[in-house]
């Protein structure tokens, strides 16, 4: 047992009895336990089975491949409708909920998933870039910095466009389309230098 989950279950105080015996479901599975995003995280063959965590008003398990489990006792919810695809939560408002019998069934579901290589893999977002006004002006008279921008990634794009578009006032627009222009020229990501350190 990881000494880490230790110390995340000793913080949440008010779940604490909750989160031991949802753990202990874990101590008999052929899974490594690690701290992925400051949570208790389930691991089978380098791929992340279930996440444990808890919140102000329950506690509860995350598996990333939800969407393919069987779900027979109806017990899943999608936290974030709409973002994500294959994560699916099981919460717990008290001790009394907590099935240990269950759970390992979904626990082991999951991980047969992974040894038979089924998985959700995220898709990527097509969003169009939507390039404010007074970039596009800019991209229209200066085709070097036109030719820059089109062999930047979508997601560069999207931190140059979103830089111009998040100002308020038109002056403050156009200080950092100045600001913005020779970094284009020149093939640098606006946040690229905080990437690198």
């Amino acid at each position: 047992m990881n000494i880490k989950v230790d110390e995340y279950i000793s913080k949440k105080e008010k779940w604490s009895k909750e989160l031991n015996l949802l753990r202990a479901v874990f101590a008999d599975l052929p899974v490594d336990e690690t701290i992925k995003w400051g949570s208790p995280v389930y691991v089978f063959n380098g791929k992340n089975i279930v996440g444990l965590s808890a919140f102000k008003n329950y506690c509860g398990l995350w598996f990333f491949q939800g969407a393919l489990l069987k779900d027979k006792y109806k017990v899943f919810i999608n936290a974030q409708e709409g973002k994500t695809k294959a994560m699916l939560q099981w919460r717990f408002n008290s001790i009394d909920e907590i099935n240990t019998a269950q759970i390992k069934e979904y626990v082991l579901e999951a991980i047969e998933n992974v040894k038979l290589g089924n998985e959700i893999k995220p898709t990527r977002s097509s969003k169009p870039v939507i390039i404010p006004e007074e970039l596009q002006q800019e991209l229209k008279k200066n085709k070097e910095l036109k030719t820059s921008f089109d062999n930047f990634s979508l997601s560069k794009q999207r931190e140059y466009t979103a830089y111009i578009l998040e100002a308020k006032r038109a002056s403050t627009k156009l200080k950092r389309l100045e600001k913005i222009i020779p970094m284009i020229i020149s093939g640098v990501g606006l946040h690229d230098k905080y990437k690198n350190c």
